[in-house]
């Protein structure tokens, strides 16, 4: 809360004792209540950082530190966005004066002999023109702070509404709980231990539960049929990478484009046997070739309709023996660095993980 004018601060420098005693008393009298004086010119930064004044009434001709070393000292305080304002007080009324200390960032100036009545109206209005600057950056501050509750909010709903989008490919595909949320958390602890920038991390952790939204648009009695597929229905269920990249790639959002890439990608192999591109080595996104193997584990490690478990150490090894044929080895490698109890723990709820 901005108080009255009367309330805000003043710093008098001036070497003369009885200008500052006249100046205290002229303030005093008009009611003004914060007022430090000092005629120590050196100690002016100081007392700015300590004291913070609304207002400098400034001397210009002292012995030592003139007038003019304090406001070159001063330097950005009389800037933008904190713009002190500094009112000079001299008996040197010559221009050459007044643009050197415009040209340092006074604002105006006072005569001496100081007229009573012109100081006050001077001192009246710079710091009304203060006192409306702490008014607006006061309430800029306020909008700044609505704005990054706001932005937070935003970005919940999107963390959600991304969940939500995983788990509805998930409950449709098979009943293990929370297989898009491991895909995620292991995408992103291969990626950091691949050494990826963290905006990546977070963008893997994001967009990796989403790589099997497609599965939304396969028909139950494919997708949930106890033991193997025949051809057909083989390729009916490799067209859910083409179904969750079609949902996916129209969106804006930079974790949903990556999340088409992962879609359209993560069935790929390294060796080109992979559907439904074809691609091989490097030329898999590595979004896609991190998500593959975590997709993977996570599928050998839990049960589905058509297979039961795997042991940890078991999937491990399948892992292993496909770096170079399946998958990235510089990949696998990163993942076998992973302990298994951290790829096997519940993963975080949503809330927690987006906190």
């Amino acid at each position: 809360m901005i108080g009255s004018l009367t309330e805000l601060r003043l710093l008098i420098v001036d070497d003369n004792e009885a200008n500052v005693a006249l100046i205290e008393r002229v303030l005093s009298q008009a009611g003004y209540t914060g007022v430090l004086s000092t005629d120590d010119a050196a100690s002016v930064t100081g007392l700015c950082d300590a004291y913070r004044p609304d207002l400098v009434v400034l001397d210009l001709h002292m012995p030592g530190m003139t007038g003019f070393d304090v406001l070159g000292r001063l330097g950005e305080r009389l800037q933008e966005p904190d713009s002190l304002p500094v009112l000079v007080l001299t008996a040197d009324s010559t221009p050459d004066a007044r643009r050197r200390a415009l040209s340092l960032g006074a604002r105006d100036f006072v005569t001496k002999p100081i007229d009573q009545l012109e100081f006050l109206l001077r001192i009246r209005n710079l710091l009304s023109a203060r006192q409306l600057q702490l008014a607006l950056k006061v309430r800029n501050d306020e909008l700044d702070e609505l704005v990054r509750v706001r932005t937070l909010e935003v970005e919940q709903a999107r963390l959600e509404s991304l969940a939500v989008l995983a788990t509805v490919a998930e409950y449709h595909d098979y009943t293990t709980h929370h297989h898009t949320q491991r895909v995620g958390a292991t995408a992103a602890q291969i990626a950091e231990l691949l050494g990826l920038p963290a905006q990546f991390i977070d963008l893997i952790r994001q967009a990796a539960p989403l790589h099997d939204v497609g599965k939304v648009g396969i028909p139950d009695g494919i997708l949930l049929k106890q033991g193997k597929l025949d051809d057909h229905e083989r390729a009916v269920v490799m067209r859910h990478v083409e179904i969750g990249a079609k949902i996916l790639e129209p969106a804006r959002s930079p974790v949903l484009r990556a999340a088409a890439e992962i879609a359209r990608t993560h069935h790929e192999r390294w060796d080109g046997t992979g559907y439904l591109l074809g691609l091989a080595g490097e030329g898999i996104p590595l979004a896609g070739r991190i998500t593959a193997v975590a997709d993977v584990f996570d599928a050998l490690t839990h049960e589905r309709p058509y297979k039961r478990a795997w042991p940890v150490h078991d999937a491990l090894r399948e892992i292993a023996s496909q770096a170079g044929r399946q998958f990235d080895p510089t990949v696998v490698e990163a993942f076998l660095q992973i302990k298994p109890r951290k790829l096997t723990d519940p993963p975080l709820e949503p809330e927690t993980a987006a906190a």
